[in-house]
């Protein structure tokens, strides 16, 4: 896998970083990027191959310069994960409204925005694979995370469409469901009631192992990430939906 390559977002730290030195001990070429300031230079140093990169997601320009000059440098795109995003928790009308448009743009916006840049790379080489995180929020909408819930819907209906659209240039796009995941994204916000009966039990290690299996096993379309939420996850597809109601309630406490 040493000519293999894989575009990251958001890769400074959490799911990203870890992501990026999975892929890079696997022998893949690493293009990780974030935003200014993030520290994402501090990553080259940790492997060989891994290369950095500024990319601020809701910029269209910083967006094709970064797809662009990694894209020419490895030669080829394997695989992009779309891993940016931003968070906010508590009662939707209590969350400025800058806020939730925000979360919009990075958490939807900015993964079109990247697929978009890509698609023409990805497209060229066989087999190639868009990944995108969406979350355990994308399966039912969960009060304090409404606007993350919703961007992570909208995560899941691009995948699905995506996934339909580019089967006829042989790129696979699929996404990742976790739950909550112990990550610099949850470290300044308080716990839910959601978060309490679910835990926090993943690390981004956890993600990591299933980016890779995504990028390089059999095509699957949802990968839900965690033995409790795989099976609600799978359950979720079969249950009536006021079963499924009844579940999210249990776990929410709303």
């Amino acid at each position: 896998m040493a000519d293999r390559s894989i575009l990251i977002t958001g890769a400074a730290s959490g799911i990203g970083r870890a992501t990026a030195l999975r892929f890079a001990a696997g022998g893949w070429r690493v293009g990780a990027f974030d935003l200014p300031n993030s520290g994402i230079e501090a990553l080259a140093d940790e492997h060989d191959n891994i290369t950095t990169g500024v990319m601020d997601v809701t910029d269209d320009q910083s967006v094709r310069a970064g797809v662009a000059s990694f894209a020419e440098s490895a030669g080829r795109l394997d695989a992009v994960l779309n891993n940016a995003g931003i968070l906010s928790i508590g009662q939707f009308a209590e969350i400025e409204a800058d806020r939730h448009a925000a979360i919009i743009d990075v958490n939807v916006t900015g993964v079109m925005r990247v697929a978009h840049a890509a698609h023409p790379y990805l497209a060229k080489t066989p087999g190639a694979r868009l990944i995108n995180l969406a979350s355990a929020s994308a399966d039912f909408g969960v009060p304090e995370f409404a606007s993350y819930s919703a961007s992570k819907f909208a995560v899941r209906g691009l995948t699905e469409a995506l996934n339909l659209e580019w089967a006829a240039a042989d790129i696979h796009v699929c996404a990742i469901w976790p739950s909550f995941v112990r990550s610099p994204m949850l470290d300044d916000v308080g716990e839910t009631t959601s978060m309490q009966r679910l835990g926090i039990s993943l690390t981004p290690d956890s993600v990591a192992k299933v980016a890779w299996r995504a990028a390089t096993g059999r095509r699957r379309l949802h990968l839900p990430v965690g033995l409790l939420y795989k099976l609600l996850f799978v359950s979720g597809q079969w249950l009536p939906f006021a079963m499924k109601r009844l579940s999210m309630r249990l776990i929410t406490g709303y």
